[in-house]
């Protein structure tokens, strides 16, 4: 990474400037890293009319950036797009959902005025930002934007069914959302979709208890959509048509314009942002011992950990399968030892424990023959592509109606309920992966569903049908109105 903050212009009669996406995420991986993709791709549509400049929170930046000798603080390039961090005040996105009223306040008007003087430093710099680039509901974003004029696009960084539930949740179907949210049965029919039952909805719609994160995470989507039915923005929606067809259709009418801009994944694997130290555990290696669809793959994602409880529940059940297993458990953020259970499997049983991998790898091995995944919409996108099952175990937000999909809509794996206490047990576990491991009628169409899905997703990359199109489209909306 160079220093990208001291770029002089030269004498002379200079070109127009170029259009210049400035592209803010919350600092978590889940976010920054379709976020990153997005201004990549965006950028090397045409490096002489496109510029682009990836704004997370400076905790996150500190991260991705900290072997900088410059400050880590400053503007940094990858020789692409740039990227510079900005402040809430706070400076840890974990800490967002349990801040009190006042200091969420606090924190949104630092966000603003941190986000306004980075919109005023690169105009400073000759670089002035003509579109900004919200990923999901980031209410600051939106006023910045409207504050300096500048165009706001909004970049929905999960699936199409997740934004057309959120949609009629805000416009008419809160009730009937809210006065069902208790029984799990209940089955909601939303216009132009197949019908829903009540836990397959986005958790923050139908939450019970009250959680400060649902009802954070609601009031932001609400300022979201009242902005989008006011200022009529575009739409850029992470999905592919092979998967969405039907749902992107329908919810075309709401919106002034929405772009489906998907890829493939596995095509942009070493600018991939880790936030986290990957293990120096050999698991390729153990992965090159154990035979084709052999290795069950474990993870839940980059966000949330797991009780103790929780994690023996698991490794009951994968012990009762017999398969061997790859198992991601991060140990930061956890008060609990879990050396046990790393001395349990290595003495006990065939499989591997380690703090991080990269997934795409992972997911690429041919041992690898099911995922276990709390189904964020990246890693169930990466399963698709490389044509990997999934026993689907849901946490939170998006993630239950990615696990719909999954079961339901593609029948491309199974899911896994959580008991009333919210714990996997593990015997369910174990029914779940044994169904998609065994030599049985229901793992064979699975994998034949699974690899169809596969197929028909790079058959649509080689005629050019995937989003690509569609992001070129809309970048040259953007260039044309600059």
């Amino acid at each position: 990474m160079a220093n990208a903050a001291n770029q002089h212009t030269c004498d002379g009669p200079q070109p127009s400037a170029p259009t210049h996406f400035l592209i803010v995420a919350y600092g978590i991986q889940s976010h920054i890293n379709p976020a990153q993709n997005l201004a990549h791709r965006l950028a090397r549509i045409d490096a002489s009319s496109v510029m682009c400049t990836l704004s997370i929170h400076a905790s996150a930046h500190r991260r991705m950036f900290s072997s900088l000798i410059a400050s880590p603080d400053e503007e940094t390039t990858d020789g692409i797009i740039s990227y510079v961090p900005f402040s809430d005040g706070f400076d840890d996105i974990s800490k967002l959902s349990i801040l009190s009223g006042d200091e969420r306040a606090r924190s949104r008007c630092t966000s603003f005025e941190s986000l306004s003087a980075i919109v005023s430093q690169l105009a400073a710099r000759g670089r002035p930002v003509t579109c900004i680039v919200c990923t999901m509901a980031m209410p600051p974003v939106l006023d910045v934007a409207r504050k300096n004029g500048i165009p706001l696009v909004v970049f929905w960084n999960q699936p199409a069914t997740v934004l057309a539930a959120y949609y009629h949740y805000y416009h008419g179907y809160r009730e009937l959302f809210a006065s069902h949210a208790s029984d799990p049965s209940c089955e909601v029919v939303l216009p132009g979709m197949q019908p829903l039952c009540i836990r397959s909805l986005p958790s923050f719609l139908v939450d019970v208890t009250n959680d400060k994160l649902s009802s954070f995470v609601v009031e932001g989507f609400q300022e979201l959509f009242e902005f989008m039915d006011r200022e009529k923005p575009k739409v850029l929606v992470n999905t592919l048509n092979v998967l969405e067809a039907a749902t992107l259709t329908a919810v075309q009418p709401y919106f002034q314009e929405v772009f489906t801009i998907g890829h493939l994944v596995a095509g942009s694997a070493k600018e991939r942002i880790h936030m986290f130290q990957r293990d120096k555990k050999n698991y390729m290696e153990w992965l090159d011992t154990h035979s084709e669809r052999s290795v069950v793959y474990i993870s839940f994602g980059s966000i949330l950990t797991y009780s103790k409880r929780q994690v023996d529940e698991i490794l009951h059940g994968m012990q009762e399968c017999e398969w061997p297993f790859l198992w991601v458990v991060r140990k930061d953020g956890r008060e609990e030892d879990l050396s046990y259970l790393v001395d349990n499997i290595d003495d006990h049983h065939n499989g591997m424990v380690i703090e991080w991998c990269d997934q795409l790898d992972v997911l690429s091995h041919p041992s690898v023959g099911c995922f276990v995944t709390q189904c964020g919409w990246n890693s169930t996108l990466e399963a698709l592509e490389l044509g990997v099952p999934m026993v689907a175990v849901p946490n939170w937000s998006d993630q239950p109606t990615i696990a719909y999909l999954v079961e339901k809509e593609w029948m491309v794996g199974t899911r896994v309920y959580r008991n009333d206490e919210g714990v996997i047990v593990g015997t369910e576990l174990a029914k779940s992966v044994k169904i998609v491991m065994g030599d049985n009628e229901v793992a064979t169409k699975i994998r034949e569903r699974v690899n169809s899905f596969k197929h028909k997703i790079h058959e649509e990359a080689i005629r050019g049908e995937t989003g690509q199109r569609s992001l070129q489209i809309f970048a040259k909306t953007i260039i044309e109105s600059d």
